[in-house]
């Protein structure tokens, strides 16, 4: 059986397994690849370590994966990469435990990251509860129409979608989500998505005592 630092990695992409393949050997980070789903889980069905998958496989998806260990009781990290057009995927993936989600092309430094904060021990519950606390504090910063566009983006639609939405340009929402990102210290929209569901915040609709847009 792997040991616990082994990485994962499945795609049915041979370029994009080789090309982590060779990146973890450069970092000396153990892993193992595959083809698809089910070959990982004929060859490994208790392994530790981190998961990382492409949402669009044939046969079983990297979210019909991750689906399947929760319901193993498998609590692997899983890291999920997708293409820019997937990102509604992705963010669904994040609410079935998904850990992080890249968008291709990504960085090696940004996989790295995710990749060592996944093989890392569990925070604990203490720990956990400040980051709420920390993630609430931020949100409370949001105006009224800035949490309606952190809700969409939680549900996984673009830019022109939420604009629809809410009855304003998407030029506008673009300066709402800079707003955002800013005010939650987020980094990514892997990021915010997972402070918003660390949060429990996604409501669809900000709380009608919110802060007005100024």
């Amino acid at each position: 059986m792997p040991g616990s630092g082994v990485v994962h990695v499945i795609d049915d992409d041979e370029a994009i397994r080789e090309s982590l393949a060779f990146l973890f050997k450069v970092e000396k980070i153990p892993f193992e690849t595959y083809s698809g789903a089910e070959a990982f889980l004929t060859h490994v069905s208790q392994a530790k370590g981190c998961v990382i998958t492409d949402v669009r496989m044939p046969g079983m998806s990297g979210i019909d994966l991750l689906k399947h260990l929760r319901a193993a009781n498998n609590p692997m990290p899983v890291i999920v990469i997708t293409g820019h057009g997937d990102v509604p995927l992705a963010v669904e993936a994040m609410k079935f435990g998904a850990a992080d989600f890249l968008e291709k092309p990504f960085d090696d430094e940004l996989l790295l990251t995710s990749v060592r904060s996944a093989l890392s021990s569990q925070a604990t519950d203490q720990e956990n509860q400040a980051l709420r606390t920390a993630i609430e504090q931020r949100m409370a910063r949001l105006t009224n129409r800035e949490r309606q566009v952190l809700d969409g983006l939680v549900a996984g639609h673009p830019n022109k979608t939420i604009a629809y939405d809410l009855g304003i340009s998407p030029r506008t929402i673009e300066i709402y989500r800079a707003n955002v990102m800013t005010k939650m210290e987020a980094a990514s929209l892997s990021d915010l998505v997972r402070m918003a569901l660390t949060a429990g915040a996604f409501s669809g609709a900000a709380t009608p005592d919110s802060p007005k847009v100024s």
